[in-house]
């Protein structure tokens, strides 16, 4: 991230409009509403990712951001299947954005999934279907605003 989210909210109070669309800390949000549960303020945090996202979108501003290859990449794994899949998503953004450094990043990889802590393959989430009926009906009132 460029900012900090705090950061970000001090650069919205200031008017730097500008520099907050061309920001890529509202595209590493995974949305998981950790900041939004620990926020003592009670602010929507996530909430106003998502609009800085679309702003940023409608505006023109978001150009070569690898960050919204990340964003597209996660939510793409969260439709098809209700979980993020760290070993997937990292191997698109290291094969299109820095491939490289594939091989530095593999060896970090490899050490995660030997300890139980990444997944080789992506697992579905119970009642995926349902999942994805809600997020079907979020896109289509998102289309009616």
């Amino acid at each position: 991230m460029d900012h900090t989210p705090r950061r970000l909210f001090a650069l919205i109070r200031a008017g730097l409009e500008e520099e907050v669309l061309k920001s890529n800390t509202p595209w590493y949000c995974v949305s998981c509403y950790l900041c939004m549960v620990r926020c003592p303020q009670d602010i929507h945090i996530t909430d106003i990712m998502y609009t800085l996202k679309r702003m940023a979108i409608k505006s023109g501003l978001v150009t070569e951001n690898t960050a919204v290859d990340w964003s597209e990449s996660f939510i793409g794994y969260m439709e098809d299947t209700g979980r993020s899949f760290e070993l997937g998503l990292a191997t698109r953004h290291f094969l299109k954005h820095r491939p490289m450094s594939l091989g530095q990043t593999a060896a970090m990889g490899w050490g995660m999934m030997s300890k139980g802590r990444m997944e080789i393959t992506p697992t579905k989430i119970e009642n995926l279907g349902q999942f994805q009926a809600i997020l079907k009906r979020a896109k289509e009132l998102e289309a009616q605003s």
